[in-house]
């Protein structure tokens, strides 16, 4: 379980496409097809590409399913708690403050070490 550098963005720019990063990776595409792909249900919805309902229902279109994390202990599962307890799969992280990040196969992947990064919910890539 460890933070990786992860920035697919053409510019190499870090703030406000933490969705479209994550799509990214989650989905190993381009970001430029990351950011199509949720512009295209942003604007059916008359939304924007990071709004949750947007970036979650690309992952559900995508073969995610969505679950919530326990009420045994709400508000208090970090990113980095998260990663150690999954060793395998690729997970979509919805943090408290509007962040979104990717967990793959225990490795946390964004521009910077979101770990103590509060988790709401996640979305699990359902196996094939």
């Amino acid at each position: 379980m460890a933070f990786k550098f992860f920035n697919p963005n053409p510019k190499a720019k870090r703030v406000g496409d933490c969705a479209v990063r994550a799509m990214c990776k989650a989905l190993n595409q381009s970001w430029d097809d990351s950011f199509l792909g949720l512009s295209v249900i942003a604007m059916k919805e008359y939304d924007m590409p990071s709004a949750n309902f947007v970036w979650g229902s690309y992952l559900m279109n995508n073969g995610f399913s969505r679950y919530v994390i326990p009420c045994v202990c709400p508000m208090c599962i970090t990113v980095k708690e998260f990663a150690s307890t999954h060793n395998e799969g690729v997970f979509v992280l919805a943090c408290d403050g509007e962040h979104v990040v990717t967990v793959v196969d225990g490795d946390y992947y964004d521009t910077w070490d979101s770990g103590d990064d509060v988790i709401l919910y996640y979305y699990k890539k359902e196996e094939e």
